[in-house]
């Protein structure tokens, strides 16, 4: 199932963003919370925008960075009042001050719902050049803490001897959400296909034929960079959103595996 993240389309209200997924026909909606709009944590309103466009809410993202318990359960809150199957939550970054909110209490959460708790791949950065900005943030550490996990292709450092293709291998069953967009060199986001030839610059074709192969069932999630959106021409967003989904059905949902 395709889905478009909020933060493809940072600087546009909700409802904006409820009505490009309804007419570019996504399946649903994934939000991802930030610390800047207002309208992102109030699960009363989203739900209002889901029955006014029939357009299912299905995964949350939590914030990268400042999470805490509290944070945790209002999310909790959010996912039970709008019946989302997915929730990502990042590693703990090296600045949180709480991080009882990992590890065991995700664990707990997870037995106790019936919701995917995924664990998030983050980019490898340091601080100094030894400190990792984000703990236990291995793939093997993140698959070990709910065992669902969602994997971010901008995540994945292709610079080391780790690629997208290894990354899906490695995480397997596991994934359950993949944000999904191209990279090339420092931009960062990119609409996949647009290397020329209807190619991507990662090998995101084979990686989305590679996922049907293997009976891939999750989410695909939809995660650019706004400015490669053109999110200051609406006539242009649709145009994008629905060349992403005959991309997708292209290489993904009509694929014979």
């Amino acid at each position: 199932m395709l889905l478009l993240t909020t933060s493809s389309l940072t600087w546009y209200g909700l409802h904006r963003i409820f009505s490009f997924a309804q007419k570019s026909g996504y399946t649903g909606l994934d939000i991802a919370l930030g610390t800047l709009n207002f309208d992102l944590w109030d699960e009363d309103y989203i739900s209002e925008l889901s029955k006014e466009f029939n357009m299912p809410v299905l995964s949350l993202t939590a914030p990268g960075k400042g999470m805490s318990q509290k944070k945790l359960e209002k999310i909790m809150i959010m996912a039970k009042k709008i019946s989302v199957q997915v929730v990502t939550v990042s590693p703990p970054h090296i600045t949180d001050k709480d991080t009882k909110w990992f590890w065991k209490t995700l664990l707990r959460i997870k037995q106790d719902t019936h919701l995917s708790i995924c664990v998030q791949n983050v980019e490898p950065k340091f601080l100094f050049f030894v400190i990792p900005e984000y703990r236990n943030a291995t793939f093997t550490q993140i698959k070990s803490v709910t065992g669902d996990t969602t994997l971010d292709i901008l995540g994945v450092d292709s610079s080391s001897s780790m690629d997208i293709l290894k990354a899906q291998g490695m995480l397997g069953k596991s994934i359950k959400n993949i944000l999904f967009s191209d990279k090339h060199g420092m931009k960062r986001g990119i609409l996949p296909g647009w290397a020329g030839g209807g190619i991507s610059y990662l090998p995101l074709e084979s990686f989305l034929m590679k996922l049907k192969t293997a009976g891939y069932g999750g989410y695909i999630t939809l995660k650019v960079n706004p400015n490669e959106m053109w999110v200051w021409n609406t006539d242009r967003v649709l145009q994008n959103l629905e060349y992403m989904k005959k991309y997708y059905e292209k290489h993904f949902q009509k694929f014979n595996a």
